[in-house]
């Protein structure tokens, strides 16, 4: 048999082991100072009922609750450094948030978590972010200062906790808070301020539990230690979206100034190598995108109001999705440049805007200081050809190829006057429609240049010398020399039109076409300055000059017929009109120098004269004898020996040949001379 162990006695000293193993343990529990385990007899215990085995296993118990407590908090410790270090990468702001509230769930173990942050403006705090819940309601409530726990952690900066909300009088329960924290069903909530420089509440942290649950002052202390590293990361999480977004606004505000800088460059180059406005268009559409075009003083009208507004502040205007920068040089209006499609506009880039009109008006200036001088140039051309008969002509050529003008092809001379409305005419005050004239001669010289022809003024008001369009292929001399007409040639014997001078020249001749396309050119002139000065513009053409370089004198000549026919159509009430001699009828006869009776009498009985040479009929001879005898078909039967149903049937013919107005007393005149006329050169052999 295995002997049995007996319990020490007295004797063998085992009771003094025990007191010292347990001084020990009550050394360790008390927390001694290393030196006091060198004799523990020293530091007695305190009194303790009980055997020895029940002192030591209150001792272990206690020391097993230390070292539990122990492990929690490094455990906290460690989880709360994680926390902390993760927050710490985070750069988004919900991100922050989201990561606040999750380990703040994990940290304390509860059903849910969730943040409010304070609103300034309205006073409260709202709801941010949540971390387990399940009401809409509880997720969109906002507190306000005081109310419920987290109005209070709001108000006072201090942790509220308790263990069984609904019934907590502590606080002041509203229906909003209340009817939202039942809905989630929550019990038990402890609420923790973030706290930014230690007194800025920025929000309130939450944990909860949907059952009743003591938070203690360590679980209290762990939240408010997060809270505070929260605060910090989330105040520098917003100071960092903040410096982003500023260090990208400045990055954009850099980039627009090197944008504006690269267009001033851009627009320098341009005002140094004598760009256009074209040009100035397209490199601001470039650079700030959308449409750029320039619209001149008398651009569209809606853009009217903005022009004046923008001119009268000196500054880019915007109208609708346009921006509206007039241009103007010493108070002129010279035009806007208009930006399309931009509803907003940078500072800066309005600022670039700007720049371009001034560059812009700069360019205008220079264009019309050297349109003036052309102007110039043109003038005193036409005033030598207008004034001195016997110059140069290889000089005259020399010096109309310098501005675009070719003075051996056939001219007309044209004389213009602005012809003030009706309600306003009568004796004008001193310097009074001096603008309109300014812009009368202006239109006037920019049409000159532009139809490669000249200007000058004289008895004040301009005249122009302009070339006559080219004929029609139909109409061009053939070989032999003689025009092929798509109407029949005039009958033998006719001279062909001429100029005032005749049809001296070369290649200057004019053609049988010409009188009808300087009719035409007339009304073209009198329409396009009357739309440019904005009031009727009246202008008296003078017949075809062939060649002015060959017969300088021919536009001298030319010059008091277009005068004549300028006074005639004022006479005659046909104000704002452009018209030639040949469109006046015998008046016309009377007003040129050349006395064109043949030129008459085609324009006036061609047609009927063409039939009778190709057909052999008599219907001149029964016109003759219709008005002989005083327009009376059957008094003329008589006369001519035919048929009065013979005379209706010729009266019909001539009426589809010249018009079923040619009985009309406005004509019957003209016809009645120009057979006469006719008559008159067939008994002399014309």
């Amino acid at each position: 048999m295995r002997p049995t162990s007996r319990p020490p006695t007295p004797d063998d000293g085992s009771d003094d082991h025990t007191d010292a193993c347990l001084g020990y343990l009550e050394l360790l529990t008390r927390g001694g100072p290393p030196e006091a385990y060198d004799d523990p007899a020293a530091h007695p215990a305190p009194a303790h009922s009980g055997s020895a085995a029940a002192r030591g296993k209150h001792l272990a118990l206690r020391i097993r609750a230390e070292l539990e407590g122990r492990r929690r908090r490094e455990a906290e410790l460690t989880a709360l450094f994680e926390t902390v270090h993760d927050l710490a990468g985070l750069r988004d702001v919900d991100d922050v948030l989201q990561a606040i509230v999750q380990r703040a769930r994990r940290l304390l173990s509860t059903e849910v978590a969730y943040m409010t942050l304070t609103d300034p403006q309205r006073g409260d705090t709202y709801m941010r972010v949540t971390e387990g819940s399940v009401s809409a309601r509880f997720q969109q409530l906002r507190l306000g200062m005081g109310e419920g726990l987290g109005g209070l952690v709001a108000q006072t900066a201090r942790p509220y906790a308790t263990q069984d909300y609904p019934r907590d009088a502590r606080f002041q329960h509203t229906h909003p808070i209340d009817s939202g924290v039942g809905e989630e069903g929550l019990v038990a909530i402890l609420g923790v301020p973030l706290l930014l420089r230690g007194r800025e509440v920025i929000g309130v942290l939450y944990a909860a539990d949907r059952r009743e649950r003591v938070f203690e002052p360590e679980q209290i202390a762990l939240l408010r230690s997060f809270a505070a590293h929260a605060a910090v990361a989330l105040d520098n999480t917003r100071l960092l979206t903040e410096t982003t977004q500023a260090l990208a606004g400045l990055r954009a505000v850099n980039a627009t100034i090197r944008r504006a800088s690269d267009v001033h460059d851009r627009l320098t180059e341009l005002v140094v190598r004598g760009g256009g406005v074209s040009d100035v268009t397209r490199a601001l559409a470039e650079v700030l995108g959308g449409a750029v075009e320039f619209a001149d003083s008398g651009g569209p009208v809606a853009w009217e109001a903005a022009v004046a507004r923008s001119r009268r502040d000196g500054h880019a205007v915007r109208q609708d999705d346009t921006w509206v920068a007039a241009v103007t040089a010493g108070g002129e209006p010279l035009g806007a440049l208009l930006l399309h499609g931009h509803p907003e506009l940078a500072p800066v880039d309005q600022r670039t805007l700007e720049r371009a009109a001034m560059v812009t008006s700069l360019l205008q200036l220079a264009r019309r200081s050297a349109g003036e001088a052309e102007q110039r140039v043109r003038g005193e051309l036409l005033d030598d050809l207008l004034d001195a008969a016997h110059r140069d002509p290889h000089l005259l050529r020399d010096r109309a190829a310098r501005v675009g003008a070719d003075l051996d092809v056939p001219h007309t001379v044209l004389a213009v006057r602005l012809d003030p409305p009706a309600a306003a005419r009568g004796p004008l005050a001193p310097g009074e429609g001096e603008g309109d004239r300014q812009r009368l001669w202006s239109a006037a010289g920019h049409l000159a240049a532009t139809r490669h022809g000249l200007a000058a003024t004289r008895d004040g008001g301009p005249v122009l010398l302009l070339p006559l369009p080219p004929p029609p292929a139909s109409d061009r001399p053939t070989p032999t020399g003689r025009p092929t007409l798509s109407r029949s040639p005039a009958p033998a014997g006719d001279p062909s039109p001429a100029g005032p001078a005749g049809a001296g020249g070369t290649g200057g001749a004019a053609y049988p076409g010409d009188g009808e396309a300087v009719s035409r050119l007339a009304r073209q002139v009198a329409a396009e300055l009357g739309r440019a000065v904005g009031g009727p513009v009246t202008v008296g053409a003078s017949a075809p000059v062939p060649a002015p370089a060959d017969r300088p004198g021919s536009v001298a000549a030319a010059y008091p017929e277009a005068r004549r026919c300028l006074d005639a159509l004022s006479l005659l009430g046909r104000c704002g009109e452009g018209a030639a001699a040949s469109d006046l009828g015998f008046l016309g006869l009377l007003l040129t120098d050349t006395r064109d009776v043949t030129g008459f009498v085609r324009r006036t009985l061609g047609p009927v004269l063409d039939y009778d040479a190709q057909r052999g009929t008599g219907l001149v001879a029964t016109m003759d004898a219709y008005f002989s005898c005083g327009m009376s078909p059957v008094r003329a039967k008589d006369l001519l020996h035919v048929h009065v149903n013979t005379v209706a049937q010729r009266l019909e013919r001539v009426a589809r040949l010249l018009g079923d107005d040619w009985q009309a007393p406005h004509r019957t005149l003209e016809v009645q001379l120009a057979l006469r006329l006719h008559r008159l050169a067939g008994a002399v052999g014309g």
